[in-house]
């Protein structure tokens, strides 16, 4: 009966966000990814990762997971239950004193079971005028532990303004997600010049860089 009850509430929230953002993808010209990936975002919204989830083809949705803080969605049954049973997350103690699990460990295993994830390399949702935040360091060292596993950068524009911050009533507006190129941890590639690479790379893909408006 719960997984049900999940599953009709997922296609709730994608029937939900489809009709609120009317979102668009614009994929790579070199196509849906065709093996598991790990889709890297910026951050401005909780929502974030449900846009991701939204536009994938149903066989890339089965299988994909966010990667979440567990004591965001955790704080609560109803939040747990969506967090958990709906969207399956993969869910980090982001408060490193009560980490009982090392975070890329579950993030590789995950990779490891043959699922896709949805990482946001920030850290952080962006609260700041900056378009972009600097990237912390995890997704350098999932790379390094699974550099077989493609990591595809994913713009999503609009969301931050269908619900801005301190809203609870969703402004319609239509958002895009954009994917760009897979790219992976070059042999010998400092981490230093790995995050630089991975910014630029996610950075490229905002419309303002494109000459457009967000």
């Amino acid at each position: 009966m719960r997984a049900l009850i999940a599953k009709f509430a997922a296609e709730v929230v994608l029937l939900f966000a489809r009709a609120v953002t009317a979102v668009r993808a614009t994929w790579h010209e070199s196509g849906l990814p065709r093996r598991r990936s790990v889709y890297f975002a910026n951050h401005s919204s909780h929502g974030d990762f449900v846009l991701i989830w939204t536009v994938l083809p149903p066989r890339l949705r089965r299988r994909v997971r966010p990667v979440a803080g567990a004591d965001y969605w955790l704080r609560s049954k109803l939040t747990s239950f969506i967090g958990r049973d709906v969207f399956n997350a993969v869910l980090i103690q982001r408060d490193r004193d009560e980490r009982k699990d090392d975070p890329v460990a579950m993030m590789a295993q995950a990779l490891d079971e043959g699922s896709s994830l949805i990482f946001f390399p920030e850290g952080t949702r962006n609260q700041t005028d900056a378009q972009l935040l600097p990237f912390k360091s995890g997704l350098f060292h999932l790379a390094t532990a699974k550099p077989d596993v493609d990591l595809v950068p994913v713009w999503i524009a609009n969301l931050n303004r269908v619900m801005p911050k301190g809203e609870f009533v969703p402004i319609p507006l239509i958002c895009t997600v954009t994917f760009g190129a897979p790219m992976r941890l070059a042999s010998g590639e400092a981490k230093e010049a790995f995050i630089e690479r991975a910014h630029a790379a996610l950075l490229a893909l905002s419309p303002k860089q494109a000459g457009g408006s967000e």
